[in-house]
């Protein structure tokens, strides 16, 4: 696509890799034909090739409108277009590029500016989202529903996790949302991962991978949060870690791009990459195994929902249902497994009304081959679909833990 950035893009830090992305694109449009947003609205301007568009006039300097922020807002940011682009566009790059300018040269309405600064500065501590999530569950009853239903009545409990015991050693990002909401996850990972002979190192200082500020446009703040789980991790990286395993494919996304993200920090770019070079989505982990520990499952017939974040942004789509298909599970067929859930981070807080409709869409095609289970690989699409309060969804790895052979 031929362009001509304005004097002002091009003083921006990444104003080259913005040109570069603008001229890959041809504008085919194949983007649009798997982009959620575009075929649950039918508008050009909430599909990748609109959004482009808009990215472009306002780096050339075109004013910047409320309608290009919507536009823009309403992207779920689930990489689907990357997987069907045949250009290679790195649309997401440049999707961070614009929504970044856009925030800078407009305003914000007070109670989407309150909500976002809210979450940016709520969701990202685990301790402080834990008290409120807390409180929230002591007067549920009382909430407005849509977020009543994100709140799950019942606290969730964790069984024990192994001690340290092999001399194969890895890292584990326990995240921001997932120690509460989900507290067995991370546990049932320690305990497969012990039985395959490796132990998991903590590391509590580690805690929000900076995704969520980052993708609410508090990009600094993001890079901050990186900085941060680079220097807990640090020392163990030195000393010889293999790898630093994420249960939330979400958090594997964004730790797999530290190196890009950070590469203008002469203080951290080098330790960023590194990160970003041992980061493993747990599955990447497990199927490397042997899984001579594992019981064989009993034929359970399973619906797998793949998270954009593990599909597009990772390229690891099928990676699990290929261990749980070794495991003896059968899998149930998913129409349009490749469309997204709605949950993207805090979409479905800051887009509720398009996360529902995304969501209820999913459900539909994961409960219609009557499956005796749903799974997924991110607690954010897992609390999501929870939300409907249909057919229960939990993580892979607490129905893989499920089958660990008695010592």
């Amino acid at each position: 696509m031929q362009t001509n950035l304005s004097e002002a893009a091009r003083s921006l830090k990444r104003a080259e890799e913005a040109e570069s992305i603008l001229r890959a694109c041809v504008h085919c449009g194949f983007c649009n034909a798997t982009c959620p947003t575009y075929q649950l609205l039918g508008n050009e301007l909430d599909g990748p090739r609109g959004r482009i568009y808009l990215i472009k006039q306002v780096l050339e300097g075109q004013p910047v409108t409320k309608k290009t922020q919507l536009h823009l807002d309403r992207c779920l940011s689930c990489r689907n277009c990357e997987t069907t682009c045949p250009s290679g566009v790195r649309y997401h790059a440049l999707l961070d590029i614009g929504r970044a300018e856009v925030e800078r040269r407009t305003t914000r309405p007070m109670r989407e500016h309150w909500l976002r600064a809210g979450l940016r500065h709520t969701v990202s501590r685990p301790n402080t989202f834990a008290a409120l999530l807390g409180a929230g569950r002591a007067v549920r009853a009382l909430l407005p529903g849509s977020l009543r239903d994100k709140i799950p009545a019942q606290a969730p409990k964790a069984r024990p996790r192994p001690h340290a015991r092999h001399a194969r050693r890895v890292l584990m990002l326990e995240g921001c949302v997932q120690p509460s909401l989900a507290p067995n996850t991370n546990a049932a990972a320690a305990r497969v991962l012990d039985r395959l002979g490796i132990s998991v190192t903590p590391a509590p200082q580690a805690g929000c991978c900076g995704a969520n500020e980052y993708h609410l446009n508090a990009q600094e703040a993001g890079l901050d949060r990186a900085r941060h789980n680079i220097d807990a991790w640090w020392p163990a990286v030195e000393a010889g870690a293999e790898a630093i395993v994420i249960s939330a494919s979400g958090c594997g996304a964004f730790l797999k791009e530290y190196g890009d993200l950070l590469r203008f920090d002469q203080a951290y770019a080098e330790k960023a990459r590194r990160v970003s070079a041992l980061a493993r989505d747990l599955v990447e982990v497990i199927s490397a195994e042997p899984l001579d520990a594992l019981r064989p499952a009993a034929g359970q017939r399973i619906a797998f929902h793949c998270p954009c974040t593990l599909q597009h942004a990772q390229r690891l789509g099928g990676a699990v249902e290929g261990v749980l298909a070794r495991l003896g599970f059968g899998m149930t067929s998913i129409t349009n497994a490749h469309l997204c859930c709605g949950s993207a981070g805090t979409y479905s807080l800051t887009q509720p009304e398009i996360a529902r409709q995304l969501r209820d869409r999913k459900l539909d095609s994961l409960e219609a081959d009557s499956p005796d289970a749903i799974v997924t690989a991110n607690v954010g699409c897992q609390t999501h679909l929870n939300s409907a309060g249909r057919t229960q969804v939990v993580h892979w790895i607490e129905l893989v833990d499920s089958l660990l052979k008695p010592e």
